[in-house]
C-alpha cells in the first residue's frame, strides 16, 4: 500500500472514530424549529441554515464517517495473507474507552453556541487528528467497538519462523496458538480473522 493511501486509511478511520462526537453535536446544536409568531410563519430557509450551521457541517462529517466505515469494510473484504499463528495475544480494547473519555466526552461539553468555542473545537480536533495519525493510534477507534471489532496486542509466527508484534482488529475472539489470516493497514496493524 502506498503512503498516501496509508495516510488516508488513518484519516478515515480518525473522522470513524469521530462518528459519535458529530452525532453528540447534532443533538447538542441542532434548532428545530421551522415556525414563528402567530400567525404561525415560516422562519426562511436562510435563518434555518444559519441556526443549524453547525448540526449541517457535523451531519456532513457523520456521513463520511458512514462511508469511511463502508470503505474501511470493502478493504478488509479482500483476500487475506496465508495462515500464521499467534504466539502471545492480550486484549487492548480499553484503548476504544480511552479515545472515548479523552476526546470525545470533554469536545462535548463545550459551548457550540459561540464562535470562540466552535474555533477551538475544530483547532482541537485538527490537532488530535494529526497525534491520532503520526502515533498510528488509528485503530483505537469507538466506532469499530460498537460495531463489534476487537483490538489486540499479538506477536504473531510468520512462515519463516520470524516473530513480529502486531495490533489486530478483528471481529472474532483470539487466544494464545489461534491461526489466522491477514490484511495488512499498516505497518504493524492488520485486520484478521480465524483462519478456518
Amino acid at each position: 500500500m502506498k503512503q498516501s493511501s496509508k495516510l488516508l486509511v488513518k484519516f478515515e478511520m480518525y473522522i470513524m472514530s469521530l462518528s459519535l462526537l458529530f452525532l453528540l453535536i447534532i443533538v447538542i446544536t441542532v434548532e428545530p424549529r421551522l415556525y414563528t409568531g402567530t400567525p404561525r410563519t415560516f422562519v426562511g430557509w436562510g435563518t434555518l441554515l444559519r441556526r443549524n450551521g453547525t448540526s449541517i457541517v457535523a451531519l456532513l462529517f457523520l456521513l463520511y464517517g458512514v462511508v469511511c466505515y463502508f470503505r474501511f469494510k470493502y478493504r478488509i473484504s479482500g483476500s487475506t495473507s496465508t495462515r500464521v499463528k499467534i504466539s502471545s495475544i492480550r486484549s487492548i480494547d480499553y484503548e476504544h474507552l480511552t479515545f472515548l473519555t479523552t476526546y470525545i466526552i470533554p469536545l462535548v461539553c463545550l459551548n457550540l453556541s459561540y464562535t470562540r468555542y466552535t474555533v477551538v473545537l475544530i483547532i482541537l480536533l485538527v490537532v488530535a487528528g494529526i497525534i491520532y495519525i503520526k502515533t498510528d493510534k488509528y485503530y483505537a477507534n469507538p466506532t469499530l467497538a460498537l460495531l463489534g471489532f476487537r483490538i489486540y496486542s499479538a506477536v504473531i509466527t510468520k512462515r519463516n519462523d520470524e516473530d513480529e508484534e502486531a495490533v489486530i482488529i478483528t471481529l472474532d475472539g483470539l487466544t494464545d496458538e489461534s491461526f489466522i489470516n491477514y490484511i495488512q493497514l499498516d505497518r504493524s496493524v492488520y485486520f484478521a480473522r480465524v483462519a478456518k
